[in-house]
């Protein structure tokens, strides 16, 4: 797992699993890094080939604690998700508490810059 921060963002990539396993390290790492100010966290699911239940409820659990702190300030997207991701990702419906973005890969030199 990489985190690459910047002044007003977040972006967490390179994650191989999303899982009871690896999501609370995921999460403790990525609010140890979340700058001050943050306006986006962006999530690139692309390498992401194991998700489940645990996985995403980490992530519910990290988009809820942000939005008590600072409301609906920041933008929490989740980036070109693997299709067993985008899959469970429907199937819960958080697509509609996610936004979703399918685009190049986060980070390289065609993808639009983040926020």
């Amino acid at each position: 797992m990489r985190i690459k921060k910047t002044d007003h963002s977040l972006l967490i990539s390179d994650i191989p699993a999303l899982n009871a396993r690896t999501a609370p390290a995921l999460v403790a790492q990525a609010r140890a890094s979340l700058p001050a100010g943050a306006k986006t966290i962006d999530v690139d699911l692309s390498q992401t080939d194991s998700v489940d239940s645990h996985g995403l409820g980490a992530l519910v659990g990290f988009y809820r604690s942000l939005h008590q702190r600072n409301g609906s300030a920041i933008a929490f997207r989740l980036h070109n998700p693997a299709p067993p991701a985008q899959q469970l990702i429907e199937l819960t419906r958080l697509h509609h508490l996610f936004e979703i973005v399918h685009d190049a890969p986060v980070g390289s030199p065609i993808a639009p810059p983040l926020s």
